[in-house]
C-alpha cells in the first residue's frame, strides 16, 4: 500500500512540476510579448511610487492586461527596486519587459511637459515645451531669459503645476562663472552659490532637477560627474603623451574645446597643440588670451587688440610657453577623451575655412601651408566685410 501511495504522490509531483515550469513559460511569454497599448503613453510616476501602483495605473491605461505578471517579471529582473520618478514614453505594443526598462533605466524624463533651462556659451534661455506621444516631437510653449525677461504665462502654468519636470543642460565650453550665475537666477533652485567653483571642474551635461533642489547639490552632482569622466579618460590615455597630470589634462582639453566648439575635428585639434607641446612651441591659442581678459566672465564680444596678444598675462599663450595655469572653461567628455587619445598627425597649425566654424578648420605641417590657408581665410574675411 506505501509503496502504491509513494507511487501515486511521485507521479502527483511529477504532474505539479510540469503543470508549474508550464505556467512560468506561459508567463514569460506575457512578459516579453508584444502589449496590448494601441498608441504611445506618457506614463507619469511619482516620487514614491511602488511598482504595484505603476502596473494597476498602465493596466488601467491599456499599457498591460496582467498587472501580477508585470509584477512578478519586475521582481524577478531584480528591477522592482530601481522604479524612477518620471515621465515616461511608453511606445505602442511595449511589452511589459520593455516598459520595466523604460521606468527603471536612467531617470531621464522621455515625455510630458519639461522645463528646460540652457546655459550656453553666449546666452541662458529657459524652455518651456512639451512632448506629443503620438508624433514624438516637441512643441515649445514658451522661452525667455530667466535673469532678464519677465516668466511668460505658460512658464508660470508649468512651474505651478505638480507634473512638470526639470532639466538644467550646461553646454561644452561654458565657464564656472556662468554656470554659478546662471543658477542663481534660476527660481526653481534654492539657496544661493557665493563661491565660483575651480574652472574646468562642472561636467556639460544634462541634469535633472526638482523644485526646491539646493543649487549648491547640483554643483556637486556636476563636480562628480567631472571628476568621474576625467578619471576614466585618463586611465584610459595613450602613453608618450606630454601631459603629466590629469589637471594639465583638464587644461588642455578646456582649449580644445574653446577651439573646436564641439564640432567633429576634436581629435586633430589635440593632435596640433600636443604637437606644439612635444616640439617646445608656444600654444598660441587666442581663447587663452580672451580668457586673460574676461576672466570667464563672458564672451569678450569683439576681436582681439594687437596690444592683448602682446600682453604678459598668466594666460597669454602667444608670449608663454606651454599651458596656462588653469582650464579656460568646462570641457566636455568628447574634448576630454581626445586629448588623451589624439589623432595621430603631424600638424601644428590650423585655421577655420570659412567664416562659419561649423565648416572646420584646415591644418598644415609647415608654416608656408598655413600661411596659405590663413590668406585663404582672409580674403573671405574681405569679401564678407565689403
Amino acid at each position: 500500500m506505501w509503496r502504491h501511495i509513494a507511487s501515486n504522490a511521485l507521479t502527483f509531483l511529477i504532474v505539479l512540476l510540469f503543470l508549474l515550469a508550464g505556467v512560468v513559460a506561459w508567463g514569460n511569454r506575457e512578459y516579453t510579448a508584444r502589449g496590448p497599448l494601441e498608441a504611445a503613453i506618457c506614463l507619469q510616476v511619482e516620487r514614491g511610487a511602488t511598482m504595484r501602483g505603476v502596473s494597476e495605473d498602465l493596466a488601467a491605461r491599456g499599457a498591460i492586461s496582467l498587472p501580477a505578471i508585470f509584477r512578478i517579471g519586475a521582481d524577478y529582473a531584480d528591477k522592482a527596486s530601481q522604479l524612477k520618478a518620471g515621465s515616461f514614453l511608453v511606445p505602442a505594443g511595449a511589452s511589459m519587459e520593455e516598459i520595466t526598462e523604460i521606468v527603471t533605466a536612467s531617470g531621464q524624463s522621455t515625455c510630458g511637459t519639461e522645463i528646460v533651462y540652457r546655459i550656453g556659451v553666449t546666452r541662458v534661455l529657459a524652455e518651456v515645451r512639451a512632448l506629443d506621444p503620438e508624433t514624438r516631437q516637441y512643441e515649445q510653449l514658451a522661452q525667455f531669459d530667466p535673469a532678464t525677461g519677465a516668466p511668460p504665462q505658460a512658464y508660470r502654468q508649468q512651474r505651478a503645476a505638480a507634473d512638470t519636470q526639470y532639466r538644467v543642460v550646461v553646454s561644452e565650453g561654458v565657464t564656472s562663472w556662468q554656470v554659478i550665475t546662471a543658477l542663481n537666477d534660476l527660481d526653481v533652485l534654492a539657496g544661493e552659490i557665493a563661491q565660483v567653483p575651480d574652472e574646468g571642474s562642472l561636467a556639460p551635461d544634462s541634469y535633472q532637477i526638482s523644485p526646491g533642489d539646493e543649487a549648491a547639490e547640483l554643483i556637486t552632482r556636476m563636480q562628480a560627474a567631472q571628476e568621474r569622466i576625467l578619471a576614466e579618460a585618463w586611465a584610459e590615455r595613450d602613453e608618450g603623451l606630454p601631459i603629466e597630470t590629469p589637471q594639465e589634462a583638464l587644461i588642455l582639453a578646456s582649449i580644445v574645446e574653446k577651439e573646436t566648439g564641439g564640432y567633429d575635428e576634436v581629435r586633430q585639434v589635440a593632435s596640433v597643440f600636443e604637437n606644439r607641446l612635444e616640439r617646445g612651441m608656444r600654444l598660441q591659442t587666442d581663447p587663452t588670451v580672451i580668457y586673460g581678459i574676461t576672466e570667464g566672465r563672458g564672451p569678450l564680444g569683439r576681436g582681439l587688440r594687437q596690444s592683448e596678444l602682446r600682453a604678459e598675462t598668466d594666460y597669454n599663450t602667444y608670449v608663454n610657453a606651454g599651458l596656462p595655469p588653469t582650464p579656460i572653461a568646462n570641457p566636455g567628455r568628447r574634448s576630454i577623451e581626445a586629448v588623451m587619445t589624439p589623432a595621430e598627425t603631424d600638424y601644428i597649425y590650423f585655421v577655420a575655412k570659412t567664416l562659419d566654424p561649423r565648416d572646420g578648420h584646415n591644418f598644415a605641417t609647415t608654416l608656408e601651408e598655413h600661411n596659405r590657408n590663413v590668406s585663404a581665410y582672409r580674403a573671405l574675411e574681405a569679401e564678407q566685410a565689403q
